[in-house]
Parts: structure tokens; sequence; C-alpha cells
């Protein structure tokens, strides 16, 4: 979840305590630029390459500098990827110990990702908030960072004490674990050793191998296409999809798991690697359906290597202009990491065009411009790509196809959107009206977090009133919506938006995971009314919608800024029998009501059972 500094977040933390079940070579500078020898001249001065040949105490102390400036840079502008060739790094006798902060990409660069092979541990912790840094330790805001393309072995660790029991990766939103390859231990989703209260919420896997994972604190999680040895404890909704091991879900709601045996459609994230001879290359794996387990089970994912000569390597600076006309010529697009002021759309406009961001590249929003849109066109692929809104309201910060348009879409070949994520506020004031929209068919949403800040730098909220000046500055109203047809979302996390969070108007439509809060910051009743109708519902499917299905689902009330404020449901959709709600429910964070879970139906989740769930299994209700 998302929280305020301070005693919010220790409340917060509190309440969340009620539902727990139970390299080698330095290559950068001060800066943490790479000496060039040491990376392709031009992916940008925060690529660092590493290769197996260099001492491993040279790589551990540039990572451990950048861990040092990002491990509280929440809300700051820099950005970085650090990238390993194929090899073996680090040794039982001198593990290879990776921290990982804000903004921090770690990823191996081979063909599969047994072929970068890593002994030791890469992690996140727990952030202390208070009392100096020694006080409510939690994970609750440990945002924006990945990991991928790579195995750990983590017996080899080298570490003493509660470290040495588990590879720790506390983590909520924002976040992901894909292509990697661990063995050797165990995962915790959790950072069970530093001083608590240690909660956790939210993050995604897919197309990995692991050993056993403890869930431990975290609230919600989506693990699709994996192989598990088993998952223990749970907190709110654990998804899972296509999931080697994954645990039954025949008791829902004790333990509240959703598992799908397959994932109805799936596309990996495109990859940067080396092959056999030194060459830079892009894997753009294929999207599978009805699928299971690993893509590199059997050898190299399906899929196509486009060159990176054939990308258009973009650093911050660089002219829309410039991106578009290299776009038009035919190129790809790899955006280099570091924020990217944007003042006019950069339009995606050929099928099959890449767009692929390092290090959390984002774009921000300049005078009300819509930072990227994409055609009608088939086979679209935009990863690892963040999109702030700007001071201006923007009409939508991402827009796939045209309301009114020709749609040219394929269902082999559907466009995707892998990590990629959305910012109203926190860095700075955001204003927009939809976030997300997608116009197109056939479009596959693989794992978005879209957040309209509750909480973010000093004069973030433009006043001196606190919450209401931020409902009043930092504008956001509909987080997601989605007017294509045959849409798949696998991990729709959004949050705190000031009317619908999400609004589901196409038809056929299907969510693996949704996982909403409701905004805290509206001042009155009043504000928070649609219509005659008390609140907006988290998750909205539009009146004239037939068939649309959703699988675990949680919309959370924390309505701190004026709690006798209330919304009539967490779930609306039409009342017609292709329309299928599984495992859904709301909770009550201490603050506000929730009046029912979707329709009417539902108890209330309200400050009577603070932190426990109210549950629906099926709707409508068998």
């Amino acid at each position: 979840m998302t929280h305020s500094p301070g005693a919010r977040r220790l409340r917060r933390a509190l309440i969340l305590g009620l539902v727990l079940c139970t390299a080698a070579g330095t290559t950068g500078t001060a800066a943490g630029a790479a000496p060039s020898r040491h990376r392709p001249a031009d992916l940008g001065p925060r690529v660092t390459v590493f290769d197996p040949s260099m001492p491993v105490s040279e790589i551990q102390a540039t990572l451990d500098a950048t861990y040092a400036r990002q491990v509280d840079d929440e809300m700051g502008t820099q950005r970085y990827a650090y990238l390993f060739k194929p090899g073996t790094y680090g040794t039982p006798e001198q593990p290879l110990q990776i921290k990982v902060g804000y903004y921090t990409e770690i990823a191996g660069l081979g063909a599969s990702p047994t072929d970068v092979r890593i002994n030791g541990k890469i992690e996140a912790y727990n952030r202390c908030l208070a009392d100096g840094g020694t006080g409510n330790c939690i994970a609750l805001v440990n945002f924006w960072r990945t990991l991928s393309n790579l195995s750990l072995r983590i017996d080899a660790a080298g570490q003493d004490g509660c470290r040495a029991s588990a590879n720790f990766w506390a983590v909520s939103q924002a976040v992901s674990l894909r292509r990697l390859d661990v063995s050797g231990g165990g995962l915790s989703l959790m950072d069970y050793c530093t001083a608590g209260p240690q909660y956790a919420s939210g993050g995604f896997i897919a197309d990995s191998r692991l050993p056993a994972v403890t869930n431990g604190s975290q609230q919600q999680w989506l693990t699709r296409n994996s192989e598990i040895a088993g998952w223990s404890n749970a907190v709110w909704n654990q998804v899972f999809a296509g999931v080697v091991g994954a645990p039954d879900d025949a008791g829902f709601p004790d333990p509240p798991y959703t598992t799908l045996d397959t994932t109805p459609v799936s596309r990996e994230k495109p990859y940067l690697f080396v092959d056999s001879r030194g060459r830079y290359q892009v894997r753009v794996p294929a999207a599978r359906h009805d699928s299971r387990g690993v893509s590199w089970a059997d050898g190299l994912t399906p899929g196509r290597t486009v060159p990176l000569d054939d990308f258009f390597v973009a650093r911050p600076g660089d002219a829309v202009s410039t991106i578009n006309r290299q776009l038009a010529r035919g190129k790809h697009l790899l955006l280099t990491p570091g924020v990217y002021d944007v003042a006019r759309s950069i339009r995606v406009k050929r099928p099959g065009t890449v767009v692929l961001g390092l290090g959390h590249a984002t774009l921000t929003a300049v005078g009300g411009a819509v930072p990227l849109e994409i055609a009608d066109v088939p086979g679209v692929i935009v990863a690892g790509v963040t999109v702030d809104a700007g001071l201006r309201e923007s009409p939508a910060l991402l827009r796939v196809g045209d309301r009114h348009g020709r749609d040219r879409a394929n269902p082999a070949d559907p466009t995707t959107l892998s990590d990629v994520y959305f910012r109203v506020g926190g860095p700075h004031v955001g204003r927009t009206n939809i976030a997300l929209e997608v116009n197109s068919d056939h479009v596959l949403i693989d794992h978005t977090w879209v957040w309209r800040g509750d909480h973010g730098v000093e004069g973030f909220t433009e006043g001196v009133n606190g919450d209401t000046d931020r409902w009043r500055t930092n504008t956001g109203r509909y987080a997601a919506v989605i007017n294509g047809d045959h849409v798949t979302a696998t991990g729709l996390f959004v949050e705190h938006f000031q009317r619908y969070n999400t609004v589901w108007n196409g038809d056929h439509g299907t969510t693996i995971l949704y996982q909403n809060e409701l905004p805290y910051d509206p001042p009155t009743q009043a504000d928070w009314m649609n219509g005659d109708v008390r609140g907006w519902a988290g998750y909205k499917v539009g009146d004239r919608v037939r068939h649309h299905t959703l699988y675990g689902g949680g919309v959370y009330v924390f309505n701190q800024n004026n709690p006798s404020i209330h919304t009539e449901n967490g779930f609306e959709v039409p009342e017609t029998p292709g329309v299928r709600l599984h495992h859904v429910m709301t909770v009550n964070l201490n603050a506000g009501t929730i009046d029912h879970v979707v329709n009417g139906v539902g108890e209330a989740a309200d400050t009577t059972r603070v932190g426990a769930p109210v549950y629906v299994a099926e709707y409508p209700v068998r």
C-alpha cells in the first residue's frame, strides 16, 4: 500500500499486524556513471555492465555505493541499471551480496536466466522510518525496483544469524521479479530480520523457478507462469496463474488463495542480452495462450530477436521530435535511465514496435501532454516505463488506440504493457483526467501500478491544510479506463483516484488480481458522491458489458481525512450471467466505511472489523 510519512505509516503498520498469518570491478563514478570501457557506448551514463572477469570486491563496492544513494531516495530523479554479462559472479568464500534501492534495475544479459549465475544474494530490506532510523521498520513504501534474468544461488550467501535464513525481497507495488532461477534456500517476501513491525504489501513474480516462498505479511501478490517449491502464509489475496506447485484454493477464503491452472493470455517482458559474438540483442517473447510454467524450460524463450542496432537509444534531453522521427523510420525505442520531460506525445504508429525502458526510465508530462500514444495496431510492446503526470492536467498519460479509430488488433499478437507504472503526484504535484486509457481490442496489461500519490516531497500539497489541499491540487479522476474488447490484465494495481479507480467498458475482459485502495483524502461526503450514490466503486464494469471475469480482487478503505465517509460498494458490475467475480473482498484500514462488497452484497467493511476482510467467494452468488 501507499503511505504518508511518520505516524500514518506506523498506524497502518499496526493495523496490518491484525491480519498476519503468523561487479568484479568498479564501473561507476562517484555520480554512478560507468566508464565507457565497461558498457556499450550508447546505453548512457546510468547503465553499468559487469563482466565475470572483474573482481567481486569492486562489483560489490559499486553496487553498495548506489544502494547508499538510493535506499531512501523515494521521490528522487536518479535512475540506474546494472547489467551482468553471461558468466559466474561470486563464490561460496566471497559471495556477491546486492541490496536494491529505489529506481534500480538488476538484470542478467544472458539469453537464458541460467547464463548469468550469482553466488550470493540480491535483496530488498525494510526501511526504518522513525526514531532516527531504528523504528517503524516496514516495506510498505519499497516501490520502483526490478530484478530479472539471472540465476541466484543463496546457500553461498556468507551471512550469519537471521540473515542466513532466506533471501529477502520485502517490497510493495511497482516491483517485479521476472525470469529468475533461485536455488539453495528459501525466498521471503517480508523482512523478518529487521526490527518490526516488518510489514510489506504487494508484488509480482513471473516466469521464475523458485524455492519455497514465505509470503509472510504480504497483503496481495500475483505469481504468474512460474514454478515454486511451496508457498506459506497468506493475508488477504494471493493469486497464482499457470504456476507449477501453486497451493490449492478449494478452502477460500481460509486460506485466501486464488489459483488458475493456466494463464489465459500471457507474454513475457522483452529483455536485453548479449549473444555468443558479444552483440547486444533484444529478445521479444511471443504471446502464449492457456500457458503454464516458465517460458525457458526447453531453452530459448519462444519469440523473435531484434538487434540493438534496430533501436533508437534515447537519453533524457532528446527531443520528442527526434524520437518520433526515428519511430516513423521503423526504429524501436530504448529509453536509457533517467527522467524525460515530454511536452508533446511520443507516438508509436507501426505494428510490432518495442518501447523498452531501462532502470525505470520515466516520462513526465509537460504542459498537459499525453506522454505516450499507441496507434490501433497489433503487437506493440511497452515495457519498463514509468509515466508521471505534470502540473497542468493531461487528458491521459498513456493512451492505447483511438476511441473512434479503426482497430487492427490481432489476438495472436496483442499490444502488451509490461511493468508500466503511473504516478499522479509524489515527486511533484500532478494532474490528469485518466492515467491509462485503453481503446484498442486484444491488449494485454501485464503488471501495472497506477498511483495517485497519497504522500510526497515537501510542498506536495501546495497548501497548509494537508490532505484537503491535496484533494484539490493533486488531481486524478480515473486510474484505468478500458474501452477495448478482449483486454486482459494480469496484475492490475491501482490506488487513490478521485472517481472510479477502474472503469471497464469493453466486453470479454479478464483481470487476474486486482488491488485497490480508495483515496485517503476526500474532505467531505459531498466531495465523494457519484450523483445520488455515496462514493465511487473501486472497480466498475460498464452497464453494457455482457462478458467479464475477475479473479482475486480487493478494495480497501482508509478515509483518514474524514472517517465518517461511506462508499456504497467496493465493486459495481452489471447483473448478467456473463459477468462473474471470483474471490473478491473489501477491508477497512481504520477509517471510513465500504457498505457492501459488490452490488449491495456483503457486509460492511467498517471500523468494527478493522483489518478483517469481508469476502464474497463468487458473484453472482451461487
